[in-house]
C-alpha cells in the first residue's frame, strides 16, 4: 500500500507507528508542505491520501479541489481512498464535503480500519 501524507507539524510515521499500524507493508512518504502536490501524487500514485488542512502554501481543502479538478479533466488517477485528518474537525467536514472518503482528527489517524 502506497500512502502519502500532506502535513506540516506532525510526523505522521510516528503517529501510525505509536498506533500500531504495521509499517512494513506501506511505502509512506511526507510532504511537509503542499508545494507541487499534484506533482507529488501524480508521481507516488498513492492508495491513500492523507490531507491536513492547515499547511502552506495551499491548505488541504485546495489541495483536494485541485486534485479532483485534476481528475475530472482526466490528468490524474483519483487516489481510491483520501482522508481529511485536520485536528479541527470542521475542516475535515468540509473536506468530506468536497469528495474526501473519511474524516478523522490526526490524532486518532491510525485507528483507520484499512490499515494493515
Amino acid at each position: 500500500m502506497r500512502v502519502l501524507a500532506f502535513e506540516d507539524h506532525v510526523d505522521i510515521e510516528a503517529l501510525l507507528i505509536s498506533g500500531s499500524v504495521t509499517m512494513e507493508t506501506l511505502t509512506f512518504e511526507q510532504r511537509w508542505n503542499s508545494t507541487d502536490a499534484l506533482q507529488h501524487i501524480e508521481r507516488l500514485r498513492p492508495d491513500v491520501l492523507l490531507l491536513d488542512h492547515f499547511m502552506p502554501p495551499m491548505t488541504g481543502l485546495q489541495v483536494l479541489d485541485a486534485l479532483l479538478n485534476a481528475v475530472e479533466e482526466g490528468a490524474i488517477d483519483r487516489p481510491p481512498t483520501i482522508v481529511a485528518m485536520s485536528s479541527e474537525p470542521s475542516c475535515n467536514e468540509a473536506m468530506l464535503n468536497r469528495g474526501a472518503d473519511h474524516g478523522i482528527v490526526k490524532p486518532r489517524v491510525a485507528t483507520l480500519a484499512f490499515w494493515p
